[in-house]
Order: C-alpha cells, then structure tokens, then sequence
C-alpha cells in the first residue's frame, strides 16, 4: 500500500513514523515549546535525526476545551515553518481545518493535509479536490474542540467511526480524488469517552476493512492517562506502548510526540517479523 502525497508516494509496507510539531502556545503537551520559527525547525531537525519519516506541523491546539484561532494568526505560526520545512526533503503534514491555511500551505509546497474536521469545514474539500496530488488524512471527531469531552458520543465507537470515514473518503472520491490519496484516522480522544477509544484499538481491524491507510495518535492523550494514572509529562513509556499495539494491529502511520522511543521500540518489533 502506498499513501500518494504532493512530492512522496510514500511506501506504507513498513510503519511510517509521524513526528509532532506543534508551533501553538497552549497545545495539551507541548504548547510554548516550539512556538517561534526557528524553535520549530529545531524541532523539525531533531524528530528527523530521531528518525522521523513525516513531520506534522500544526498551529491552533485542538486539546479539548482549546480556543479557536484566527486565520491571520494561524498563518503567521505556520507559513515560515513550512517554507522552510519544506527543504528538508520529508514529507510535510499540515494539522489544519482551515481552507485558507490548506491553501497557503499547499502553495508553499506542502505535501498532506491532516484536519480533524475530516475536510467539513467551508472550502476545504474544494482546495483539497482541487490540488493535483496533494495527500489528505480525515479524522473523525464527535463535536468540536470547545465542547467534544463534555459532550463525549454515546454507544459503540468502532461502527459510528467507520461509517463517518467511509462516508467523508467517498464524498471526497465523488470530488475526483484518487483513494491513493486518502488516510484515515479513527480521533482518539477526539469527543470519546476512555472505553471508546480503547474500542478503537481492539476493534481496529473494521476501520482496516475499508481499505485507506489507516494513522493514529494516541500520544500522551488523556486515556492513557487513564489508565494509568500518568500525568501528561510521565506518559512516554505508555504512549509507545499504544504506538506499538496500533502497528501491530495493522495501523500504518502512528503521530507521535517521542519519536526516538517510539522508532525504537518498532525497531524491536521488525526484528521479530521473520
């Protein structure tokens, strides 16, 4: 299987690696850190040097309960990180649900399109549609930001989650897309409740079923918090594990903050695929 991306026709027979860079003040885990330019192109040079095979560049947190941020100010924190990133000679995701932030990223070369609102916003299925090879990953989200874990979906997750993807790549098919575009992520933690989203993990299998590249994230959410009773800082060690268990059951790409544990421990689980 192969994920066809703006300057990558990226090979998915081995999992795909995605890297954090969130260029917000006020993202869950990390906001502040890479807030600035060159802070986030550190950070870019470093994910790759850990072995990073995508970078996710995002610029508005939608951690639960988030502001929304305007369309000025969220290209003035991505636009200088993408005309850059691009040089790097990786693909480049962009974590957006605004048209016009799609838009400008694409112009400046980006090579995937990664909105949680899985393109239902004004405009968006349109840029994307209109872009010749552009890839696109549809997130599935009960809500939005604002409100999704007060107002967590209700019932089995896997059959409402499969159905809303199938529904938004087919629509996007009907616009000329080609499915070679197309990825999919179930949204863990994205308006679910705890049990949700670990029905999403042990039920992956149906979202495979529909034939898209399959990327997830669970990365420090709260469910592993959960679980474990970690705080967001001491959730590494558990992260990986739910990185290691989502490739193991078949997911293609894994977003992730700790990139170097993670390709690591996907390291040790390659040696034992003989």
């Amino acid at each position: 299987m192969f994920w066809q991306t703006t300057r990558f026709r990226i090979d998915l027979s081995q999992p795909q690696v995605m890297g954090i860079v969130n260029v917000t003040p006020d993202s869950f885990s990390d906001g502040g850190q890479h807030a600035n330019t060159r802070a986030a192109l550190a950070h870019c040079e470093q994910l790759l040097k850990d072995g990073a095979h995508i970078l996710d560049i995002g610029g508005e947190s939608t951690r639960p309960g988030a502001p929304a941020v305007s369309l000025e100010d969220e290209l003035a924190r991505v636009l200088p990180v993408v005309r850059e990133a691009v040089r790097l000679n990786v693909p480049i995701s962009i974590d957006t649900y605004k048209a016009g932030v799609m838009q400008a990223v694409l112009d400046a070369g980006a090579d995937i399109i990664n909105d949680v609102w899985a393109l239902r916003q004004a405009g968006a299925q349109q840029v994307v549609a209109a872009h010749a090879n552009c890839g696109v990953c549809l997130m599935h989200m009960h809500g939005e930001p604002q409100t999704m874990q007060t107002l967590p979906m209700q019932g089995r997750s896997i059959q409402a989650v499969a159905a809303f993807l199938k529904n938004q790549a087919q629509a996007l098919q009907a616009l000329g897309v080609a499915d070679e575009r197309i990825a999919l992520d179930p949204g863990v933690g994205f308006g679910k409740t705890v049990a949700q989203n670990f029905e999403l993990l042990a039920h992956q299998d149906q979202l495979l079923a529909l034939g898209y590249p399959l990327l997830v994230g669970w990365s420090r959410k709260s469910s592993i918090g959960a679980v474990t009773g970690c705080a967001v800082g001491e959730r590494m060690v558990p992260s990986v594990a739910a990185a290691l268990l989502a490739v193991e059951r078949g997911a293609h790409i894994v977003r992730v903050h700790d990139v170097a544990q993670t390709v690591q421990a996907l390291q040790v689980w390659q040696a034992a695929q003989v």
